[in-house]
């Protein structure tokens, strides 16, 4: 492996750490402070830290896989999340920026939804607080396959420590560097970071996809139409092969937009309420750019391959095998950074938000009741720890695929928060017992529908994405329990 490469990514791995002290000095003397950064997050940090957070390794290698495999198809679920953010920034960031304040100033998503169904608190935030760390465990494992696989492919036979594979090392590196900044710098870290990783993330996507073009070997878009046609004509079709099944399965990954809460936790920390649509323009601008790469990469990256004749056994290596073959080193090891950056930047935001539910919504609430802020930080490093170890395990299989272990989590969070936070927001006739039947039936039918096999394969015909009967499920549960409990404390709360 040529110098270069290391010296980028050594440069890279130093820029995060030094990120991350630097927040330790400015936010961890208050819970507030760590898990939150103190709601003082400028538009622009705030709309790449809400980026940056969703795209995760899925941006750079699951995304191009699937669009490597299937063509423009594929490219639906990049046109349903483009309108799934929007709507997220435009219905959700400004309401929950304002409501999480107004009841209780709520620092996570579980007290939030305590604070304002005050009469189902407990077990609101218990609840909640499985489905967080349940999930997320799954979600982060996601972001550590594509670290392992970086590893596995870039750097071959380079590693041998104790007997360990170059995935799991890859592994190690990847959670051991993001546990580093996490543990030290908390929210404003993570934030921090995240706003250099998008930028890394935008950059990378803009010069891979314009290299195997138009660079040597690439032909243009004349040559690479001509050669995808000869391999087969429905690569460049947008319809032709696609069921209404399979189009209504990749746009409704929009849905799962409302319910991430290491998303819209983004929107509750940004600095005031009229930031909100300066970082929605900054935050949509900088994920058309990158949907764009990413969809050009997979499709383009196929045509490169078969008129060089290249062998990709997996193709969601597509980006690491790209990188490695047409720049040079120093700008390689700027895209495996790239990479690690998609990846890092998810981890750490989801470990951040599973480490405060745990504190918050079990620690404080179960076993220490009058725990200072001092000692939730402390207990909050201590969490990130556990469930990126938890992750770590669920990530040891090197088989695993990134789009499908993000697809189950994007279901589960999106069924099981998006109705209900859409509707506490915007719904005054909500109340608590509707919001614990939902959050309950959203999760418990995306978990059934997996286990069934029902995404791959329903009634004989292509599998119906989890997210469509969860949601769908979920929004029924909140409005009927709703109508059928009144409660009229919790009514008269929301409505004064």
């Amino acid at each position: 492996m040529a110098i270069g490469v290391w010296i980028s990514l050594f440069a890279y791995f130093a820029l995060m750490i030094a990120i991350g002290i630097f927040a330790m000095r400015r936010s961890t003397s208050s819970s507030e402070d760590y898990m939150l950064g103190g709601r003082a997050l400028s538009p622009k940090v705030a709309a790449l830290s809400a980026g940056a957070s969703d795209m995760s390794g899925w941006l750079l290698l699951g995304l191009p896989g699937a669009l490597y495999v299937s063509g423009l198809g594929s490219a639906w679920i990049g046109i349903g999340l483009f309108v799934g953010a929007f709507f997220n920034w435009t219905l959700v960031a400004p309401r929950l920026r304002e409501q999480t304040v107004h009841y209780g100033n709520a620092i996570t998503i579980p007290s939030f939804l305590a604070n304002r169904f005050p009469t189902q608190a407990l077990s609101l935030r218990t609840v909640s607080a499985i489905v967080i760390v349940i999930f997320f465990a799954v979600y982060t494992a996601s972001g550590l396959v594509a670290g392992g696989k970086l590893f596995e492919s870039a750097f071959s036979g380079i590693f041998n420590f104790g007997g360990l594979s170059d995935y799991a090392v890859g592994i190690v590196i990847t959670l051991g560097v993001v546990l580093a900044y996490t543990v030290v710098g908390g929210f404003l870290a993570v934030s921090m970071t995240d706003f250099v990783q998008g930028c890394i993330m935008m950059l990378a996507l803009v010069i891979m996809p314009a290299v195997v073009l138009f660079g040597e070997g690439g032909g243009g878009f004349g040559q690479a139409a001509e050669t995808l046609n000869s391999v087969d004509p429905t690569l460049l079709s947008w319809t032709e092969g696609l069921t209404f099944i399979g189009w209504l399965s990749a746009v409704t990954w929009g849905l799962g937009y409302f319910g991430q809460p290491h998303i819209i936790v983004r929107f509750m920390a940004i600095r005031t309420l009229k930031d909100v649509p300066i970082a929605r323009n900054i935050g949509m601008g900088w994920m058309g750019i990158s949907l764009i790469g990413a969809i050009s990469l997979g499709v383009f990256g196929r045509a490169y391959a078969v008129r060089n004749g290249m062998d990709i056994a997996d193709p969601e290596t597509i980006f690491i095998i790209l990188s490695d073959l047409l720049f040079h080193p120093l700008i390689t090891g700027f895209l495996y950074a790239a990479l690690l950056a998609a990846v890092m930047s998810t981890i750490s935001s989801q470990l951040l938000v599973s480490s405060s539910s745990l504190t918050e919504d079990f620690y404080r609430l179960f076993l220490r009741k009058e725990a200072t802020d001092k000692e939730c930080v402390n207990i909050g490093r201590v969490c990130v720890v556990l469930v990126g170890l938890v992750a770590a395990v669920i990530a040891s299989d090197p088989n695993s695929q990134v789009l499908a272990l993000v697809s189950n989590a994007w279901a589960g969070f999106g069924a099981a928060f998006g109705p209900l936070i859409i509707l506490s927001l915007m719904w005054p006739r909500t109340n608590g017992a509707g919001a614990i039947a939902g959050m309950v039936v959203g999760a418990a039918t995306v978990m059934i529908w997996i286990s069934l096999g029902w995404n791959g394969e329903f009634m004989g015909g292509p599998g119906v994405y989890e997210i469509i009967p969860g949601f769908i499920a979920a929004f029924i549960a909140i409005v009927a329990v709703s109508m059928a409990t009144e409660d009229a404390n919790e009514y008269q709360h929301i409505t004064r």
